[in-house]
């Protein structure tokens, strides 16, 4: 059974920032597809980053430029560099895996605040 763990949420000021981590078992990690999204309280998830197992990369137009996505296979772990982090950013920021024809998985999230 596939778990996923996200870990390095926090309060940081605007301007600054945070790395999130997401740590994967229970999984082949690099045929999957791993990516980020973000919730906030009244509105659906939105998709933020996402690497695939050829490590091409997507990201929403809100973080281009601000936020990287990478992966290492030997760790089986997702991180997401948020840097120049926004009052917008703020959100519970959740990993996710996907691979056709199996099983998806979901973190538990991890809160992100951005406030001075």
């Amino acid at each position: 059974q596939g778990q996923l763990v996200e870990s390095g949420g926090g309060l940081v000021q605007p301007g600054g920032s945070l790395r999130l981590s997401c740590a994967a078992s229970g999984m082949l990690f690099s045929s999957y597809a791993m990516g980020w999204y973000r919730q906030t309280p009244g509105k659906q998830r939105e998709s933020v980053a996402r690497i695939t197992s050829g490590d091409s990369t997507n990201y929403a137009d809100s973080v281009k430029g601000r936020f990287t996505i990478s992966s290492d296979n030997a760790k089986n772990t997702v991180y997401l560099q948020m840097n120049s982090l926004k009052p917008e950013d703020t959100a519970v920021y959740y990993c996710n895996a996907q691979r056709i024809g199996f099983r998806g998985y979901w973190g538990q999230g991890t809160q992100v605040t951005v406030s001075s």
